[in-house]
């Protein structure tokens, strides 16, 4: 036969001109499995064009349609072919072309009821999907009903079925191209990612029978573990059977040895071989693990087709790495294949893919991971049930600072609210536990210890499963999948790290975020949150006394009780680190946080202070703000309280003193919060600076250290080059400087963003994927200036976008010399800042 059927369908064969853009990606990967002389039945590509003008009416040349008939077993099937196999598209048609006259010369080789199971799986298949008729008059079985179905379709249409192979494949060529163009099948593409407009391929292929004298049957195999990536050949496969219609004597077998039953390997160990050698031709020739779908016809197989075996993202990594250690793919083409939020999922447990869920309900995936635990719904009750050894999931309406010992104490957070950047969310990443925030449906009540979910009540102490991953919430206990952080998961971050890119270092606020760190590679500490280290049960009460404090000598003695828990933080910090870079945020939050506003707490507050309870409610309410994230904090209270940040500046240097003294030198890096004006870091910067003099003269010791400045409000980033003047590095905090430019609340935005999302308000929720547009407008207009004044000053950004790929992209392009994220977030930006580098040199390659 001729190569080309007419001028649109091409008969596919190693020298054909296939391409996916035009043809599709099955079409494309069937000529590589006719090129690796794979048993690949005749195989014709229509192209996308072509289906487009189908699904506009365009009429079909039958007679050119009957040629494909002319050769092979009378049968094709219909299947679709988009550019990418993720876009789905409509259900492959089978047995297309069979007829009275084929019917009877089937019957005669395979048997009648072999031959009317057949014949009636098509009938059953046209009328319904084709014709559009009711399908409740169509589900005939036993003796006669191929007779019923052909009756009853001449009795809806006033037609007989029509016996024309031709004209049989030209009206399931247009029900699938209609199909395609339909409003359903638009947004179901649309959610897989695929524009609107996508367009189709479809693919006409010769039938291989399933069906007939010896071993015949049809299957699937597979020679990894969808869910771990291990090699393992799994599948299979249906003896005598025939699309969705088993014939006579149909038996499921095994495709290797089972004590369970009978195998395909001890039945037929040749048709097993010849799988086996399909399988590894196809990983080696597509460079990727398959799943094939095979026919048997007497012990003949038929490779039917070929596609990307689905996995879940720790299967991916490992045959990614399988793959380029087998010299099959280069290792940057195995780190361009993973996308980087996927290694989250090999950090945490996760909720086994393979195991019943019990949902209940759902929320915003804020952190990854999966735990189970009992409900919790005070901090001080997850303090109890963890002291009890019990695991907990703390449930609050939002979290505050003071939760922060509950959620140390919990293998999990869940709220009602809150967005991707509430504090819930960015504590839970810092501490790798899994969290949802703004949680839909749920309500707490704590008078009666209960949590509604769902339409159910749960009481505290009830046991549920979160899924950070997902968003879910699970009733119950479910089966849990260990984190994979094996040689593969090494390997992988270790060819990342020789592929160069922006630097990548850690948030961490404790000795145990920095052991994290450390474990992840993080080149350093981009941002500690030295507040966090004053919520600590011995803290607190100094913290408060400092806040009651009458002047500023009494808050000096107070601060004096916190210096030492401070320097030996420090300590501990450049201790773990051994040399690297420590970048330590001095105090940013307004006070009001250290103090309690619940009329318990007021009390025993004014006991532990032996003071009159007025006197304490008259104080912390004098310390309330309107607007209090854009009060008295940050430099404005190093400004405004100085002996807060002595204290700090002291405990720092006396702490590198010791620690360089132990080990590798120590040169810490200060950051100044919140800045907005040159004059605030002259002023910090000076009394910084007598610190230090004051410490070398005491400690008989010398240092250095670096000043720097914590670019979050707008001004500080038009400003930046006078900035810089007083600076040795500039950090951006995209998450306050995205809230600023917006005007938005990170813990209450969420209540709205996926209305603005899903009506086009903003492309993405700007706390969660940087703003390119207008918060990276800031960063490229505030990194300019700072180097126009000084070319060697180091940029950053340390908010939670210094883990979000596309926003190390951004900042890989802008020149910035390093990212900073949390702890766990960090091999996912190792990943994505090697991707960056990679896609930058292929692109100056192409230039």
């Amino acid at each position: 036969m001729d190569t080309r059927i007419t001028s649109e369908i091409t008969l596919i064969t190693p020298s054909a001109g296939i391409v996916r853009a035009r043809h599709g990606w099955r079409a494309k990967c069937l000529q590589r499995l006719i090129r690796m002389d794979l048993p690949v039945p005749r195989s014709f590509a229509l192209p996308c064009e072509t289906v487009s003008a189908i699904a506009a009416g365009r009429p079909l040349p039958i007679a050119d349609l009957g040629r494909i008939f002319e050769e092979g077993s009378g049968l094709v099937s219909v299947r679709p072919s988009a550019v990418m196999p993720d876009w789905g598209g409509p259900g492959t048609v089978l047995n297309v072309g069979i007829n009275d006259a084929l019917h009877a010369d089937l019957a005669a080789r395979i048997g009648r009821a072999n031959a009317d199971a057949l014949y009636l799986s098509f009938v059953q298949s046209y009328a319904i999907n084709i014709a559009r008729l009711d399908p409740d008059m169509f589900h005939h079985e036993g003796e006669g009903a191929l007779s019923r179905a052909l009756a009853a379709f001449e009795s809806e249409m006033d037609e007989p079925f029509p016996q024309d192979p031709a004209r049989q494949l030209a009206e399931v060529l247009r029900s699938m191209a209609r199909a395609w163009d339909g409003p359903t099948a638009r947004l179901l593409r649309q959610a897989k990612g695929a524009p609107a407009d996508a367009p189709l391929g479809l693919v006409i292929q010769d039938m291989a029978l399933a069906l007939g004298p010896g071993l015949c049957g049809s299957g699937t195999i597979q020679f990894a573990d969808p869910v771990t990536g291990t090699p393992r050949v799994t599948g299979r496969f249906r003896g005598q059977s025939h699309g969705t219609t088993v014939g006579t004597g149909a038996e499921t077998l095994y495709l290797t040895r089972d004590e369970r039953g009978p195998s395909l390997e001890e039945v037929s160990p040749q048709t097993f071989a010849d799988l086996i050698r399909f399988g590894i031709a196809a990983r080696e020739r597509l460079r990727e693990e398959m799943l094939i779908e095979f026919v048997v016809t007497d012990g003949r197989v038929s490779v039917i087709d070929a596609t990307r075996l689905a996995r879940s993202s720790r299967a991916d990594v490992r045959i990614a790495v399988s793959l380029a250690r087998d010299g099959v793919i280069p290792p940057e083409e195995a780190l361009m294949r993973i996308e980087p939020r996927a290694l989250a999922d090999l950090l945490h447990h996760q909720v086994d893919p393979r195991a019943p869920r019990d949902l209940i309900t759902r929320g915003i995936n804020a952190s990854p991971g999966a735990a189970t635990g009992r409900i919790a719904l005070t901090a001080a009750a997850a303090q109890a049930a963890s002291a009890r050894g019990e695991p907990c999931i703390l449930v609050r309406r939002e979290t505050v600072p003071e939760d922060i010992r509950g959620m140390h104490a919990s293998v999990g957070v869940l709220t009602e609210r809150g967005g991707t950047t509430s504090h819930a969310a960015v504590i839970a990443r810092g501490l790798g536990l899994p969290c949802i925030v703004g949680a839909t449906g749920i309500r707490i009540d704590l008078r009666n210890r209960t949590l509604m979910a769902g339409g159910r009540e749960f009481r505290e102490g009830d046991e549920i499963t979160i899924d950070g991953s997902s968003g879910e919430v699970l009733a119950g206990a479910a089966a849990l999948l260990p984190p994979a952080l094996d040689d593969n998961f090494t390997q992988l971050l270790a060819w990342a790290d020789e592929a160069g890119g922006i630097g990548v270092r850690a948030n961490a606020d404790t000795p145990e975020d920095a052991l994290v760190a450390r474990r992840f590679e993080a080149q350093g500490i981009g941002l500690c949150r030295t507040e966090h280290m004053f919520f600590d049960g011995e803290r607190l009460p100094a913290m408060r006394e400092m806040i009651f404090a009458d002047s500023a000598d009494d808050r000096r003695l107070a601060l004096a009780r916190i210096l030492p828990m401070q320097r030996e933080d420090f300590t501990r910090l450049f201790e773990i680190m051994a040399g690297l870079p420590v970048t330590i945020r001095l105090f940013d939050p307004p006070l009001h946080e250290f103090l309690p506003h619940d009329r318990e707490g007021l009390r025993e507050l004014a006991e532990s202070m032996d003071m009159p309870l007025s006197d304490v409610t008259r104080r912390v309410e004098a310390l309330s703000e309107f607007n209090p994230m854009l009060g008295m904090r940050g430099v404005r209270l190093g400004i405004t309280m100085p002996e807060i940040y002595d204290m700090q500046a002291r405990a720092i240097f006396e702490a590198t003193v010791e620690a360089s003294r132990k080990g590798d030198p120590v040169v810490p890096e200060i950051m100044i919060p919140l800045v907005s004006a040159m004059r605030e870091v002259e002023l910090v910067k000076t009394r910084i600076d007598s610190v230090a003099s004051a410490v070398r003269n005491e400690r008989r010791a010398d240092f250095t250290y670096k000043l720097g400045v914590m670019v979050e409000t707008p001004r500080a980033a038009l400003r930046a080059g006078d900035i810089a003047a007083h600076a040795a590095f500039l950090s951006f905090g995209t998450n306050d400087l995205t809230q600023m430019t917006y005007g938005l609340s990170r813990d209450d935005a969420g209540r709205f963003m996926g209305t603005y999302v899903n009506q086009g308000v903003y492309a993405e929720d700007p706390f969660h994927v940087l703003d390119q547009d207008g918060v990276g407008e800031l960063l490229l207009t505030g990194a300019q200036r700072a180097r126009r004044q000084s070319p060697h000053i180091t940029i950053s950004v340390c908010g939670e976008h210094g883990g979000n790929p596309e926003s190390i992209a951004f900042c890989h392009e802008a020149g910035f010399d390093y990212v900073s994220c949390s702890p766990f977030r960090v091999p996912i930006a190792r990943l994505a800042a090697a991707q960056s580098a990679i896609r930058a040199r292929l692109t100056g390659a192409l230039d």
